[in-house]
C-alpha cells in the first residue's frame, strides 16, 4: 500500500477535473468525438477522473485497472462491432490509458495507443488540457479511419460527452 498515493488522492478535491476541463472544453471535445465517429465505425469514450474512489484507492488499483473497470461500466465493451475505445485520464496520478475493444485491438497495436497516451501527458504537463485530448482524438480517428472506415449505417452507440468522475 502506497501511503503517499493514498494521501494525495484523499486531499485532492473532486472538483479538480471540472477545473481543468470546463464546460466549454467538454463541449468542444464532445463535438470532436461526434465528428470523429462520423468518419469511422469506432466508438470513442472519454473518462476524466480526479481522485480515485476509496475502494479503488485502498485496493491499490492502477490507472490501467481503473480504466478497465470504466471500460465495462461505461458500455465501451458492448459495442456492436467490438470497436469501442476508452481514453482514460487520471488527473491525480497524472496518467493516461487507452483501452481498445477486441475488434480494434486485433488491428491496432498497443504501441500506437501508448504513443498517443505519452503525447497527451506531454500536453497536459504544459497545461494544454483541451489540446491534449483533441490531438489524441485526431490521432485515434486517423487510425480508425484506416482500419474501420465508415460505411452504410454508422449509428452512434455511446455518449459523445466526456464523463467526469
Amino acid at each position: 500500500m502506497n501511503i503517499a498515493r493514498i494521501f494525495k488522492h484523499l486531499v485532492t478535491p473532486g472538483w479538480l477535473a471540472r477545473r481543468r476541463f470546463r464546460y466549454a472544453d467538454r463541449e468542444v471535445i464532445r463535438a470532436a468525438v461526434a465528428a470523429s465517429e462520423a468518419a469511422h465505425r469506432g466508438e470513442l469514450r472519454i473518462a476524466i477522473e480526479g481522485p480515485l474512489p476509496l475502494r479503488a484507492l485502498f485496493r491499490g488499483q492502477t490507472a490501467r485497472q481503473r480504466a478497465a473497470d470504466l471500460f465495462v461500466r461505461l458500455g465501451v465493451a458492448n459495442t456492436e462491432e467490438a470497436t469501442g475505445i476508452l481514453i482514460y485520464v487520471q488527473l491525480v496520478d497524472r496518467q493516461v490509458e487507452i483501452l481498445a475493444d477486441q475488434g480494434i485491438d486485433a488491428r491496432v497495436s498497443q504501441a500506437e495507443w501508448e504513443g498517443i497516451c505519452r503525447e497527451m501527458e506531454v500536453a497536459f504537463s504544459e497545461g494544454a488540457w483541451r489540446r491534449g485530448v483533441l490531438e489524441a482524438l485526431d490521432r485515434a480517428s486517423q487510425l480508425l479511419q484506416i482500419h474501420f472506415p465508415a460505411r452504410g449505417r454508422n449509428r452512434n452507440e455511446l455518449d459523445d460527452r466526456p464523463r467526469l468522475f
